[in-house]
């Protein structure tokens, strides 16, 4: 009896088992899914026509862009050289598909209306990059405790700037005609300065080139300038010169929308922190075609990425300002800069690789 328990107790086993191996299937390791194969070129066939701006010290980025798009694939055209309102038509229509050299808040009422449905703003070349102000020499500003423009008022400060004899301190400024020279003459107004300074308007670049002779002789000097410039490239801000405030913030019209950026901080170079620089501080950013950029993420991606500090633009414009500014200059410095920066340089473009998947 024992005997056919331990047979029958045997079978069921049997059977229970075989019956598991029949329901149940072996289980297996997922294979891994194949690793997406990123495009070195994802740009190749797609043909690019960029734009620049017509002042020459944003060619640079111009290049330095260019030659990303060019190693991403794409088919660059040499740029369409355009005034502001110019360029933000065309680049709303589609007829040029980028320029580096928007300027923000202060081009936002060059652009056509509607245009924010065409055209998108995208990263930073320069994050208040685009800086104008006036500056006086370190050495001078530190002797008379120099802060802002209410400082020429006063006659021994008048007496050391002024290099005419007129009884004002000399100031160079703007051309008729320049945007800044409207600001300055606003600032003439509201700050009461007309007795007291004397601004230079004749060709910008000569008067500059006065100024900083007049530097090298120790000599005094008080000038407007903007960033990127080769001015602030010979001029170092901070160690040769210093910006100053101007008294109080009052602005123009036509600057009541970027008030609050006429007040800036962090400035290398200022008399105080924050800064009130009385011109509005600008973004320096890429500007292009909606459609190109949903149709190439690659180039979005990269437009997001590239940014320069303002010190390496500063230093580009004045080899330009020493006579280095034909084209072949110009494609030479941005590949100087690229082999000085390759690691930075190689990340953008492998992200922008890595945007087309």
């Amino acid at each position: 009896m024992k005997k056919i328990l331990v047979i029958l107790v045997a079978l069921a086993l049997a059977m229970t088992v075989g019956c598991k191996s029949e329901t149940e299937a072996p289980k297996q390791e997922k294979a891994a899914a194949p690793a997406e194969k990123v495009v070195a070129k994802p740009g190749e066939g797609v043909t690019v026509q960029p734009a620049r701006a017509t002042w020459d010290t944003g060619y640079f980025q111009e290049a330095l862009v260019r030659a990303g798009l060019k190693e991403l694939g794409y088919d660059v055209k040499e740029p369409k050289e355009l005034q502001n309102p110019l360029f933000y038509q065309s680049v709303m229509l589609g007829d040029v598909d980028y320029w580096t050299n928007g300027w923000f808040p202060n081009h936002t009422s060059q652009m056509p209306k509607g245009s924010e449905d065409k055209v998108e703003i995208v990263g930073y070349v320069a994050k208040a990059g685009g800086l104008q102000g006036y500056l006086v020499s370190k050495k001078d500003a530190e002797k008379f405790n120099i802060k802002s423009l209410d400082d020429f008022k006063r006659p021994e400060v008048k007496e050391a700037f002024d290099a005419n004899d007129d009884g004002k301190a000399d100031l160079t400024a703007c051309p008729p005609g320049w945007g800044c020279e409207k600001v300055i003459t606003h600032h003439f107004d509201v700050y009461d300065l007309d007795d007291h300074i004397n601004p230079i308007k004749a060709g910008y670049s000569a008067s500059m080139a006065d100024a900083l002779a007049r530097f090298n002789s120790g000599e005094p000097i008080f000038f407007y300038t903007w960033a990127p410039n080769w001015t602030i490239g010979k001029l170092k801000p901070g160690k040769d010169v210093v910006w100053i405030n101007v008294p109080e913030i009052k602005p123009k019209e036509s600057q009541m929308a970027g008030e609050d950026r006429m007040t800036v901080s962090a400035i290398e170079g200022a008399v105080s922190d924050p800064l009130k620089a009385g011109f509005v501080v600008s973004d320096i950013q890429v500007v292009a075609n909606k459609d190109f950029l949903n149709s190439n993420p690659s180039a979005k991606k990269f437009f997001k990425l590239f940014n320069l500090q303002l010190a390496d633009i500063n230093e580009q414009n004045t080899k330009m300002q020493d006579g280095e500014k034909s084209q072949a200059d110009i494609e030479r410095h941005a590949q100087e800069w690229i082999a000085a920066n390759q690691e930075k340089w190689n990340s953008w473009l492998d992200a922008a690789r890595n945007a087309a998947n």
